[in-house]
């Protein structure tokens, strides 16, 4: 099989984590599927555990034990030093001579574009942004919360949603349908009710993330104050983006500007048309577009660029992934 040159890739994520074994000549020749990635909550190597399982599995399909390089994109590796200490939880399972760890934005930046050059906004529960160069330059945000300057993803845009609502509700701020519709999409009457319901936890805390679904609708009806969110939104991706141009000095070249995540992967036409509105002025040569090829495409690219395979090798694991998610389009 050519060991030497083959790659497992890892791409996990908070809510799951995908992994493929890829041959010297670019087949993909074992894959599976498993929970999430999330160190911060049940400590590194119950974390890696999980991530086991899945290797185990994705070995046992391929016939192998190890690989010549391990290509990680996590979730949760937000600074260089937890970068490294995730890379030296992995070794220690021996899957490979080698090991990279990346953040997984970076898997879905990788995913998107023909060469490791552009600049990857991922919004879903958060919001990250990252960017690379064929010479290994990268620009990159902590992308940890408010404490790092964010603002936006599903979480985010929730909290926002219920913070204009509960002012409406009140008096203490301006009208807005958001006092009427969050608390109606859990069969809630007001908004006093839907706050003591998340304070006293009778509606779980995960399920705030329902409320983002909420946010477009009552914008699209045309209520100014969601409206302003959705916009808002836009302004951080846009914002990310052309931050991470300049650091790379692509502002003035023709990039992919690669979009990802549920909430941009959904295409909702107001977040839609501002950020192509907004990155038309600010980077006018920036293409963007939207991802949603399987990011361990992605880490399986990152690993083939550092065994330095072929362009057919690349270009037969990209035909493998592309290849099935057209299939579940049909």
């Amino acid at each position: 099989m050519g060991l030497t040159a083959s790659v497992l890739a890892i791409d996990a994520g908070n809510s799951k984590t995908d992994v493929a074994v890829v041959a010297a000549d670019g087949r993909v020749v074992g894959t599976a599927r498993g929970g999430g990635f999330r160190p911060p909550a049940v400590g590194v190597e119950t974390a890696v555990d999980a991530v086991a399982d899945a290797v185990r599995r994705a070995f046992a399909e391929a016939g192998v034990s190890s690989v010549a390089h391990v290509s990680a994109c996590l979730a949760n590796a937000d600074l260089p030093v937890e970068e490294e200490q995730l890379a030296a939880a992995l070794h220690a399972r021996a899957w490979g001579a080698s090991v990279e760890v990346r953040n997984d934005t970076f898997a879905i930046l990788r995913a998107g574009i023909a060469e490791p050059r552009g600049v990857a906004v991922v919004c879903g529960a958060g919001i990250n942004c990252v960017g690379m160069r064929p010479d290994g330059r990268t620009a990159r945000f902590p992308a940890i919360g408010r404490i790092s300057g964010d603002w936006g993803g599903g979480w985010g845009l929730a909290e926002e949603a219920l913070w204009h609502a509960a002012r409406a509700e009140d008096g203490r701020g301006g009208p807005t349908a958001l006092a009427r519709t969050l608390p109606a999409h859990f069969g809630l009457g007001s908004m006093y009710a839907l706050i003591e319901a998340l304070h006293l936890e009778h509606i779980g805390n995960a399920r705030r993330h329902e409320l983002t679904p909420v946010l477009f609708a009552t914008a699209v009806d045309g209520d100014p104050v969601a409206r302003a969110i959705v916009d808002r939104l836009a302004d951080e991706v846009v914002a990310m983006a052309a931050v991470a141009l300049t650091r790379l000095d692509l502002l003035d070249e023709e990039t992919p500007v690669l979009l990802g995540g549920s909430i941009l992967a959904a295409r909702h036409p107001q977040l839609d048309g501002r950020i192509h509105e907004l990155l038309a002025d600010r980077a006018p040569k920036a293409v963007p577009q939207i991802v949603t090829t399987s990011p361990v495409l992605g880490a399986a690219l990152l690993g083939l660029d550092h065994v330095r395979a072929p362009d057919e090798v690349h270009a037969r694991v990209r035909a493998f992934y592309e290849g099935a998610r057209a299939a579940n389009e049909v």
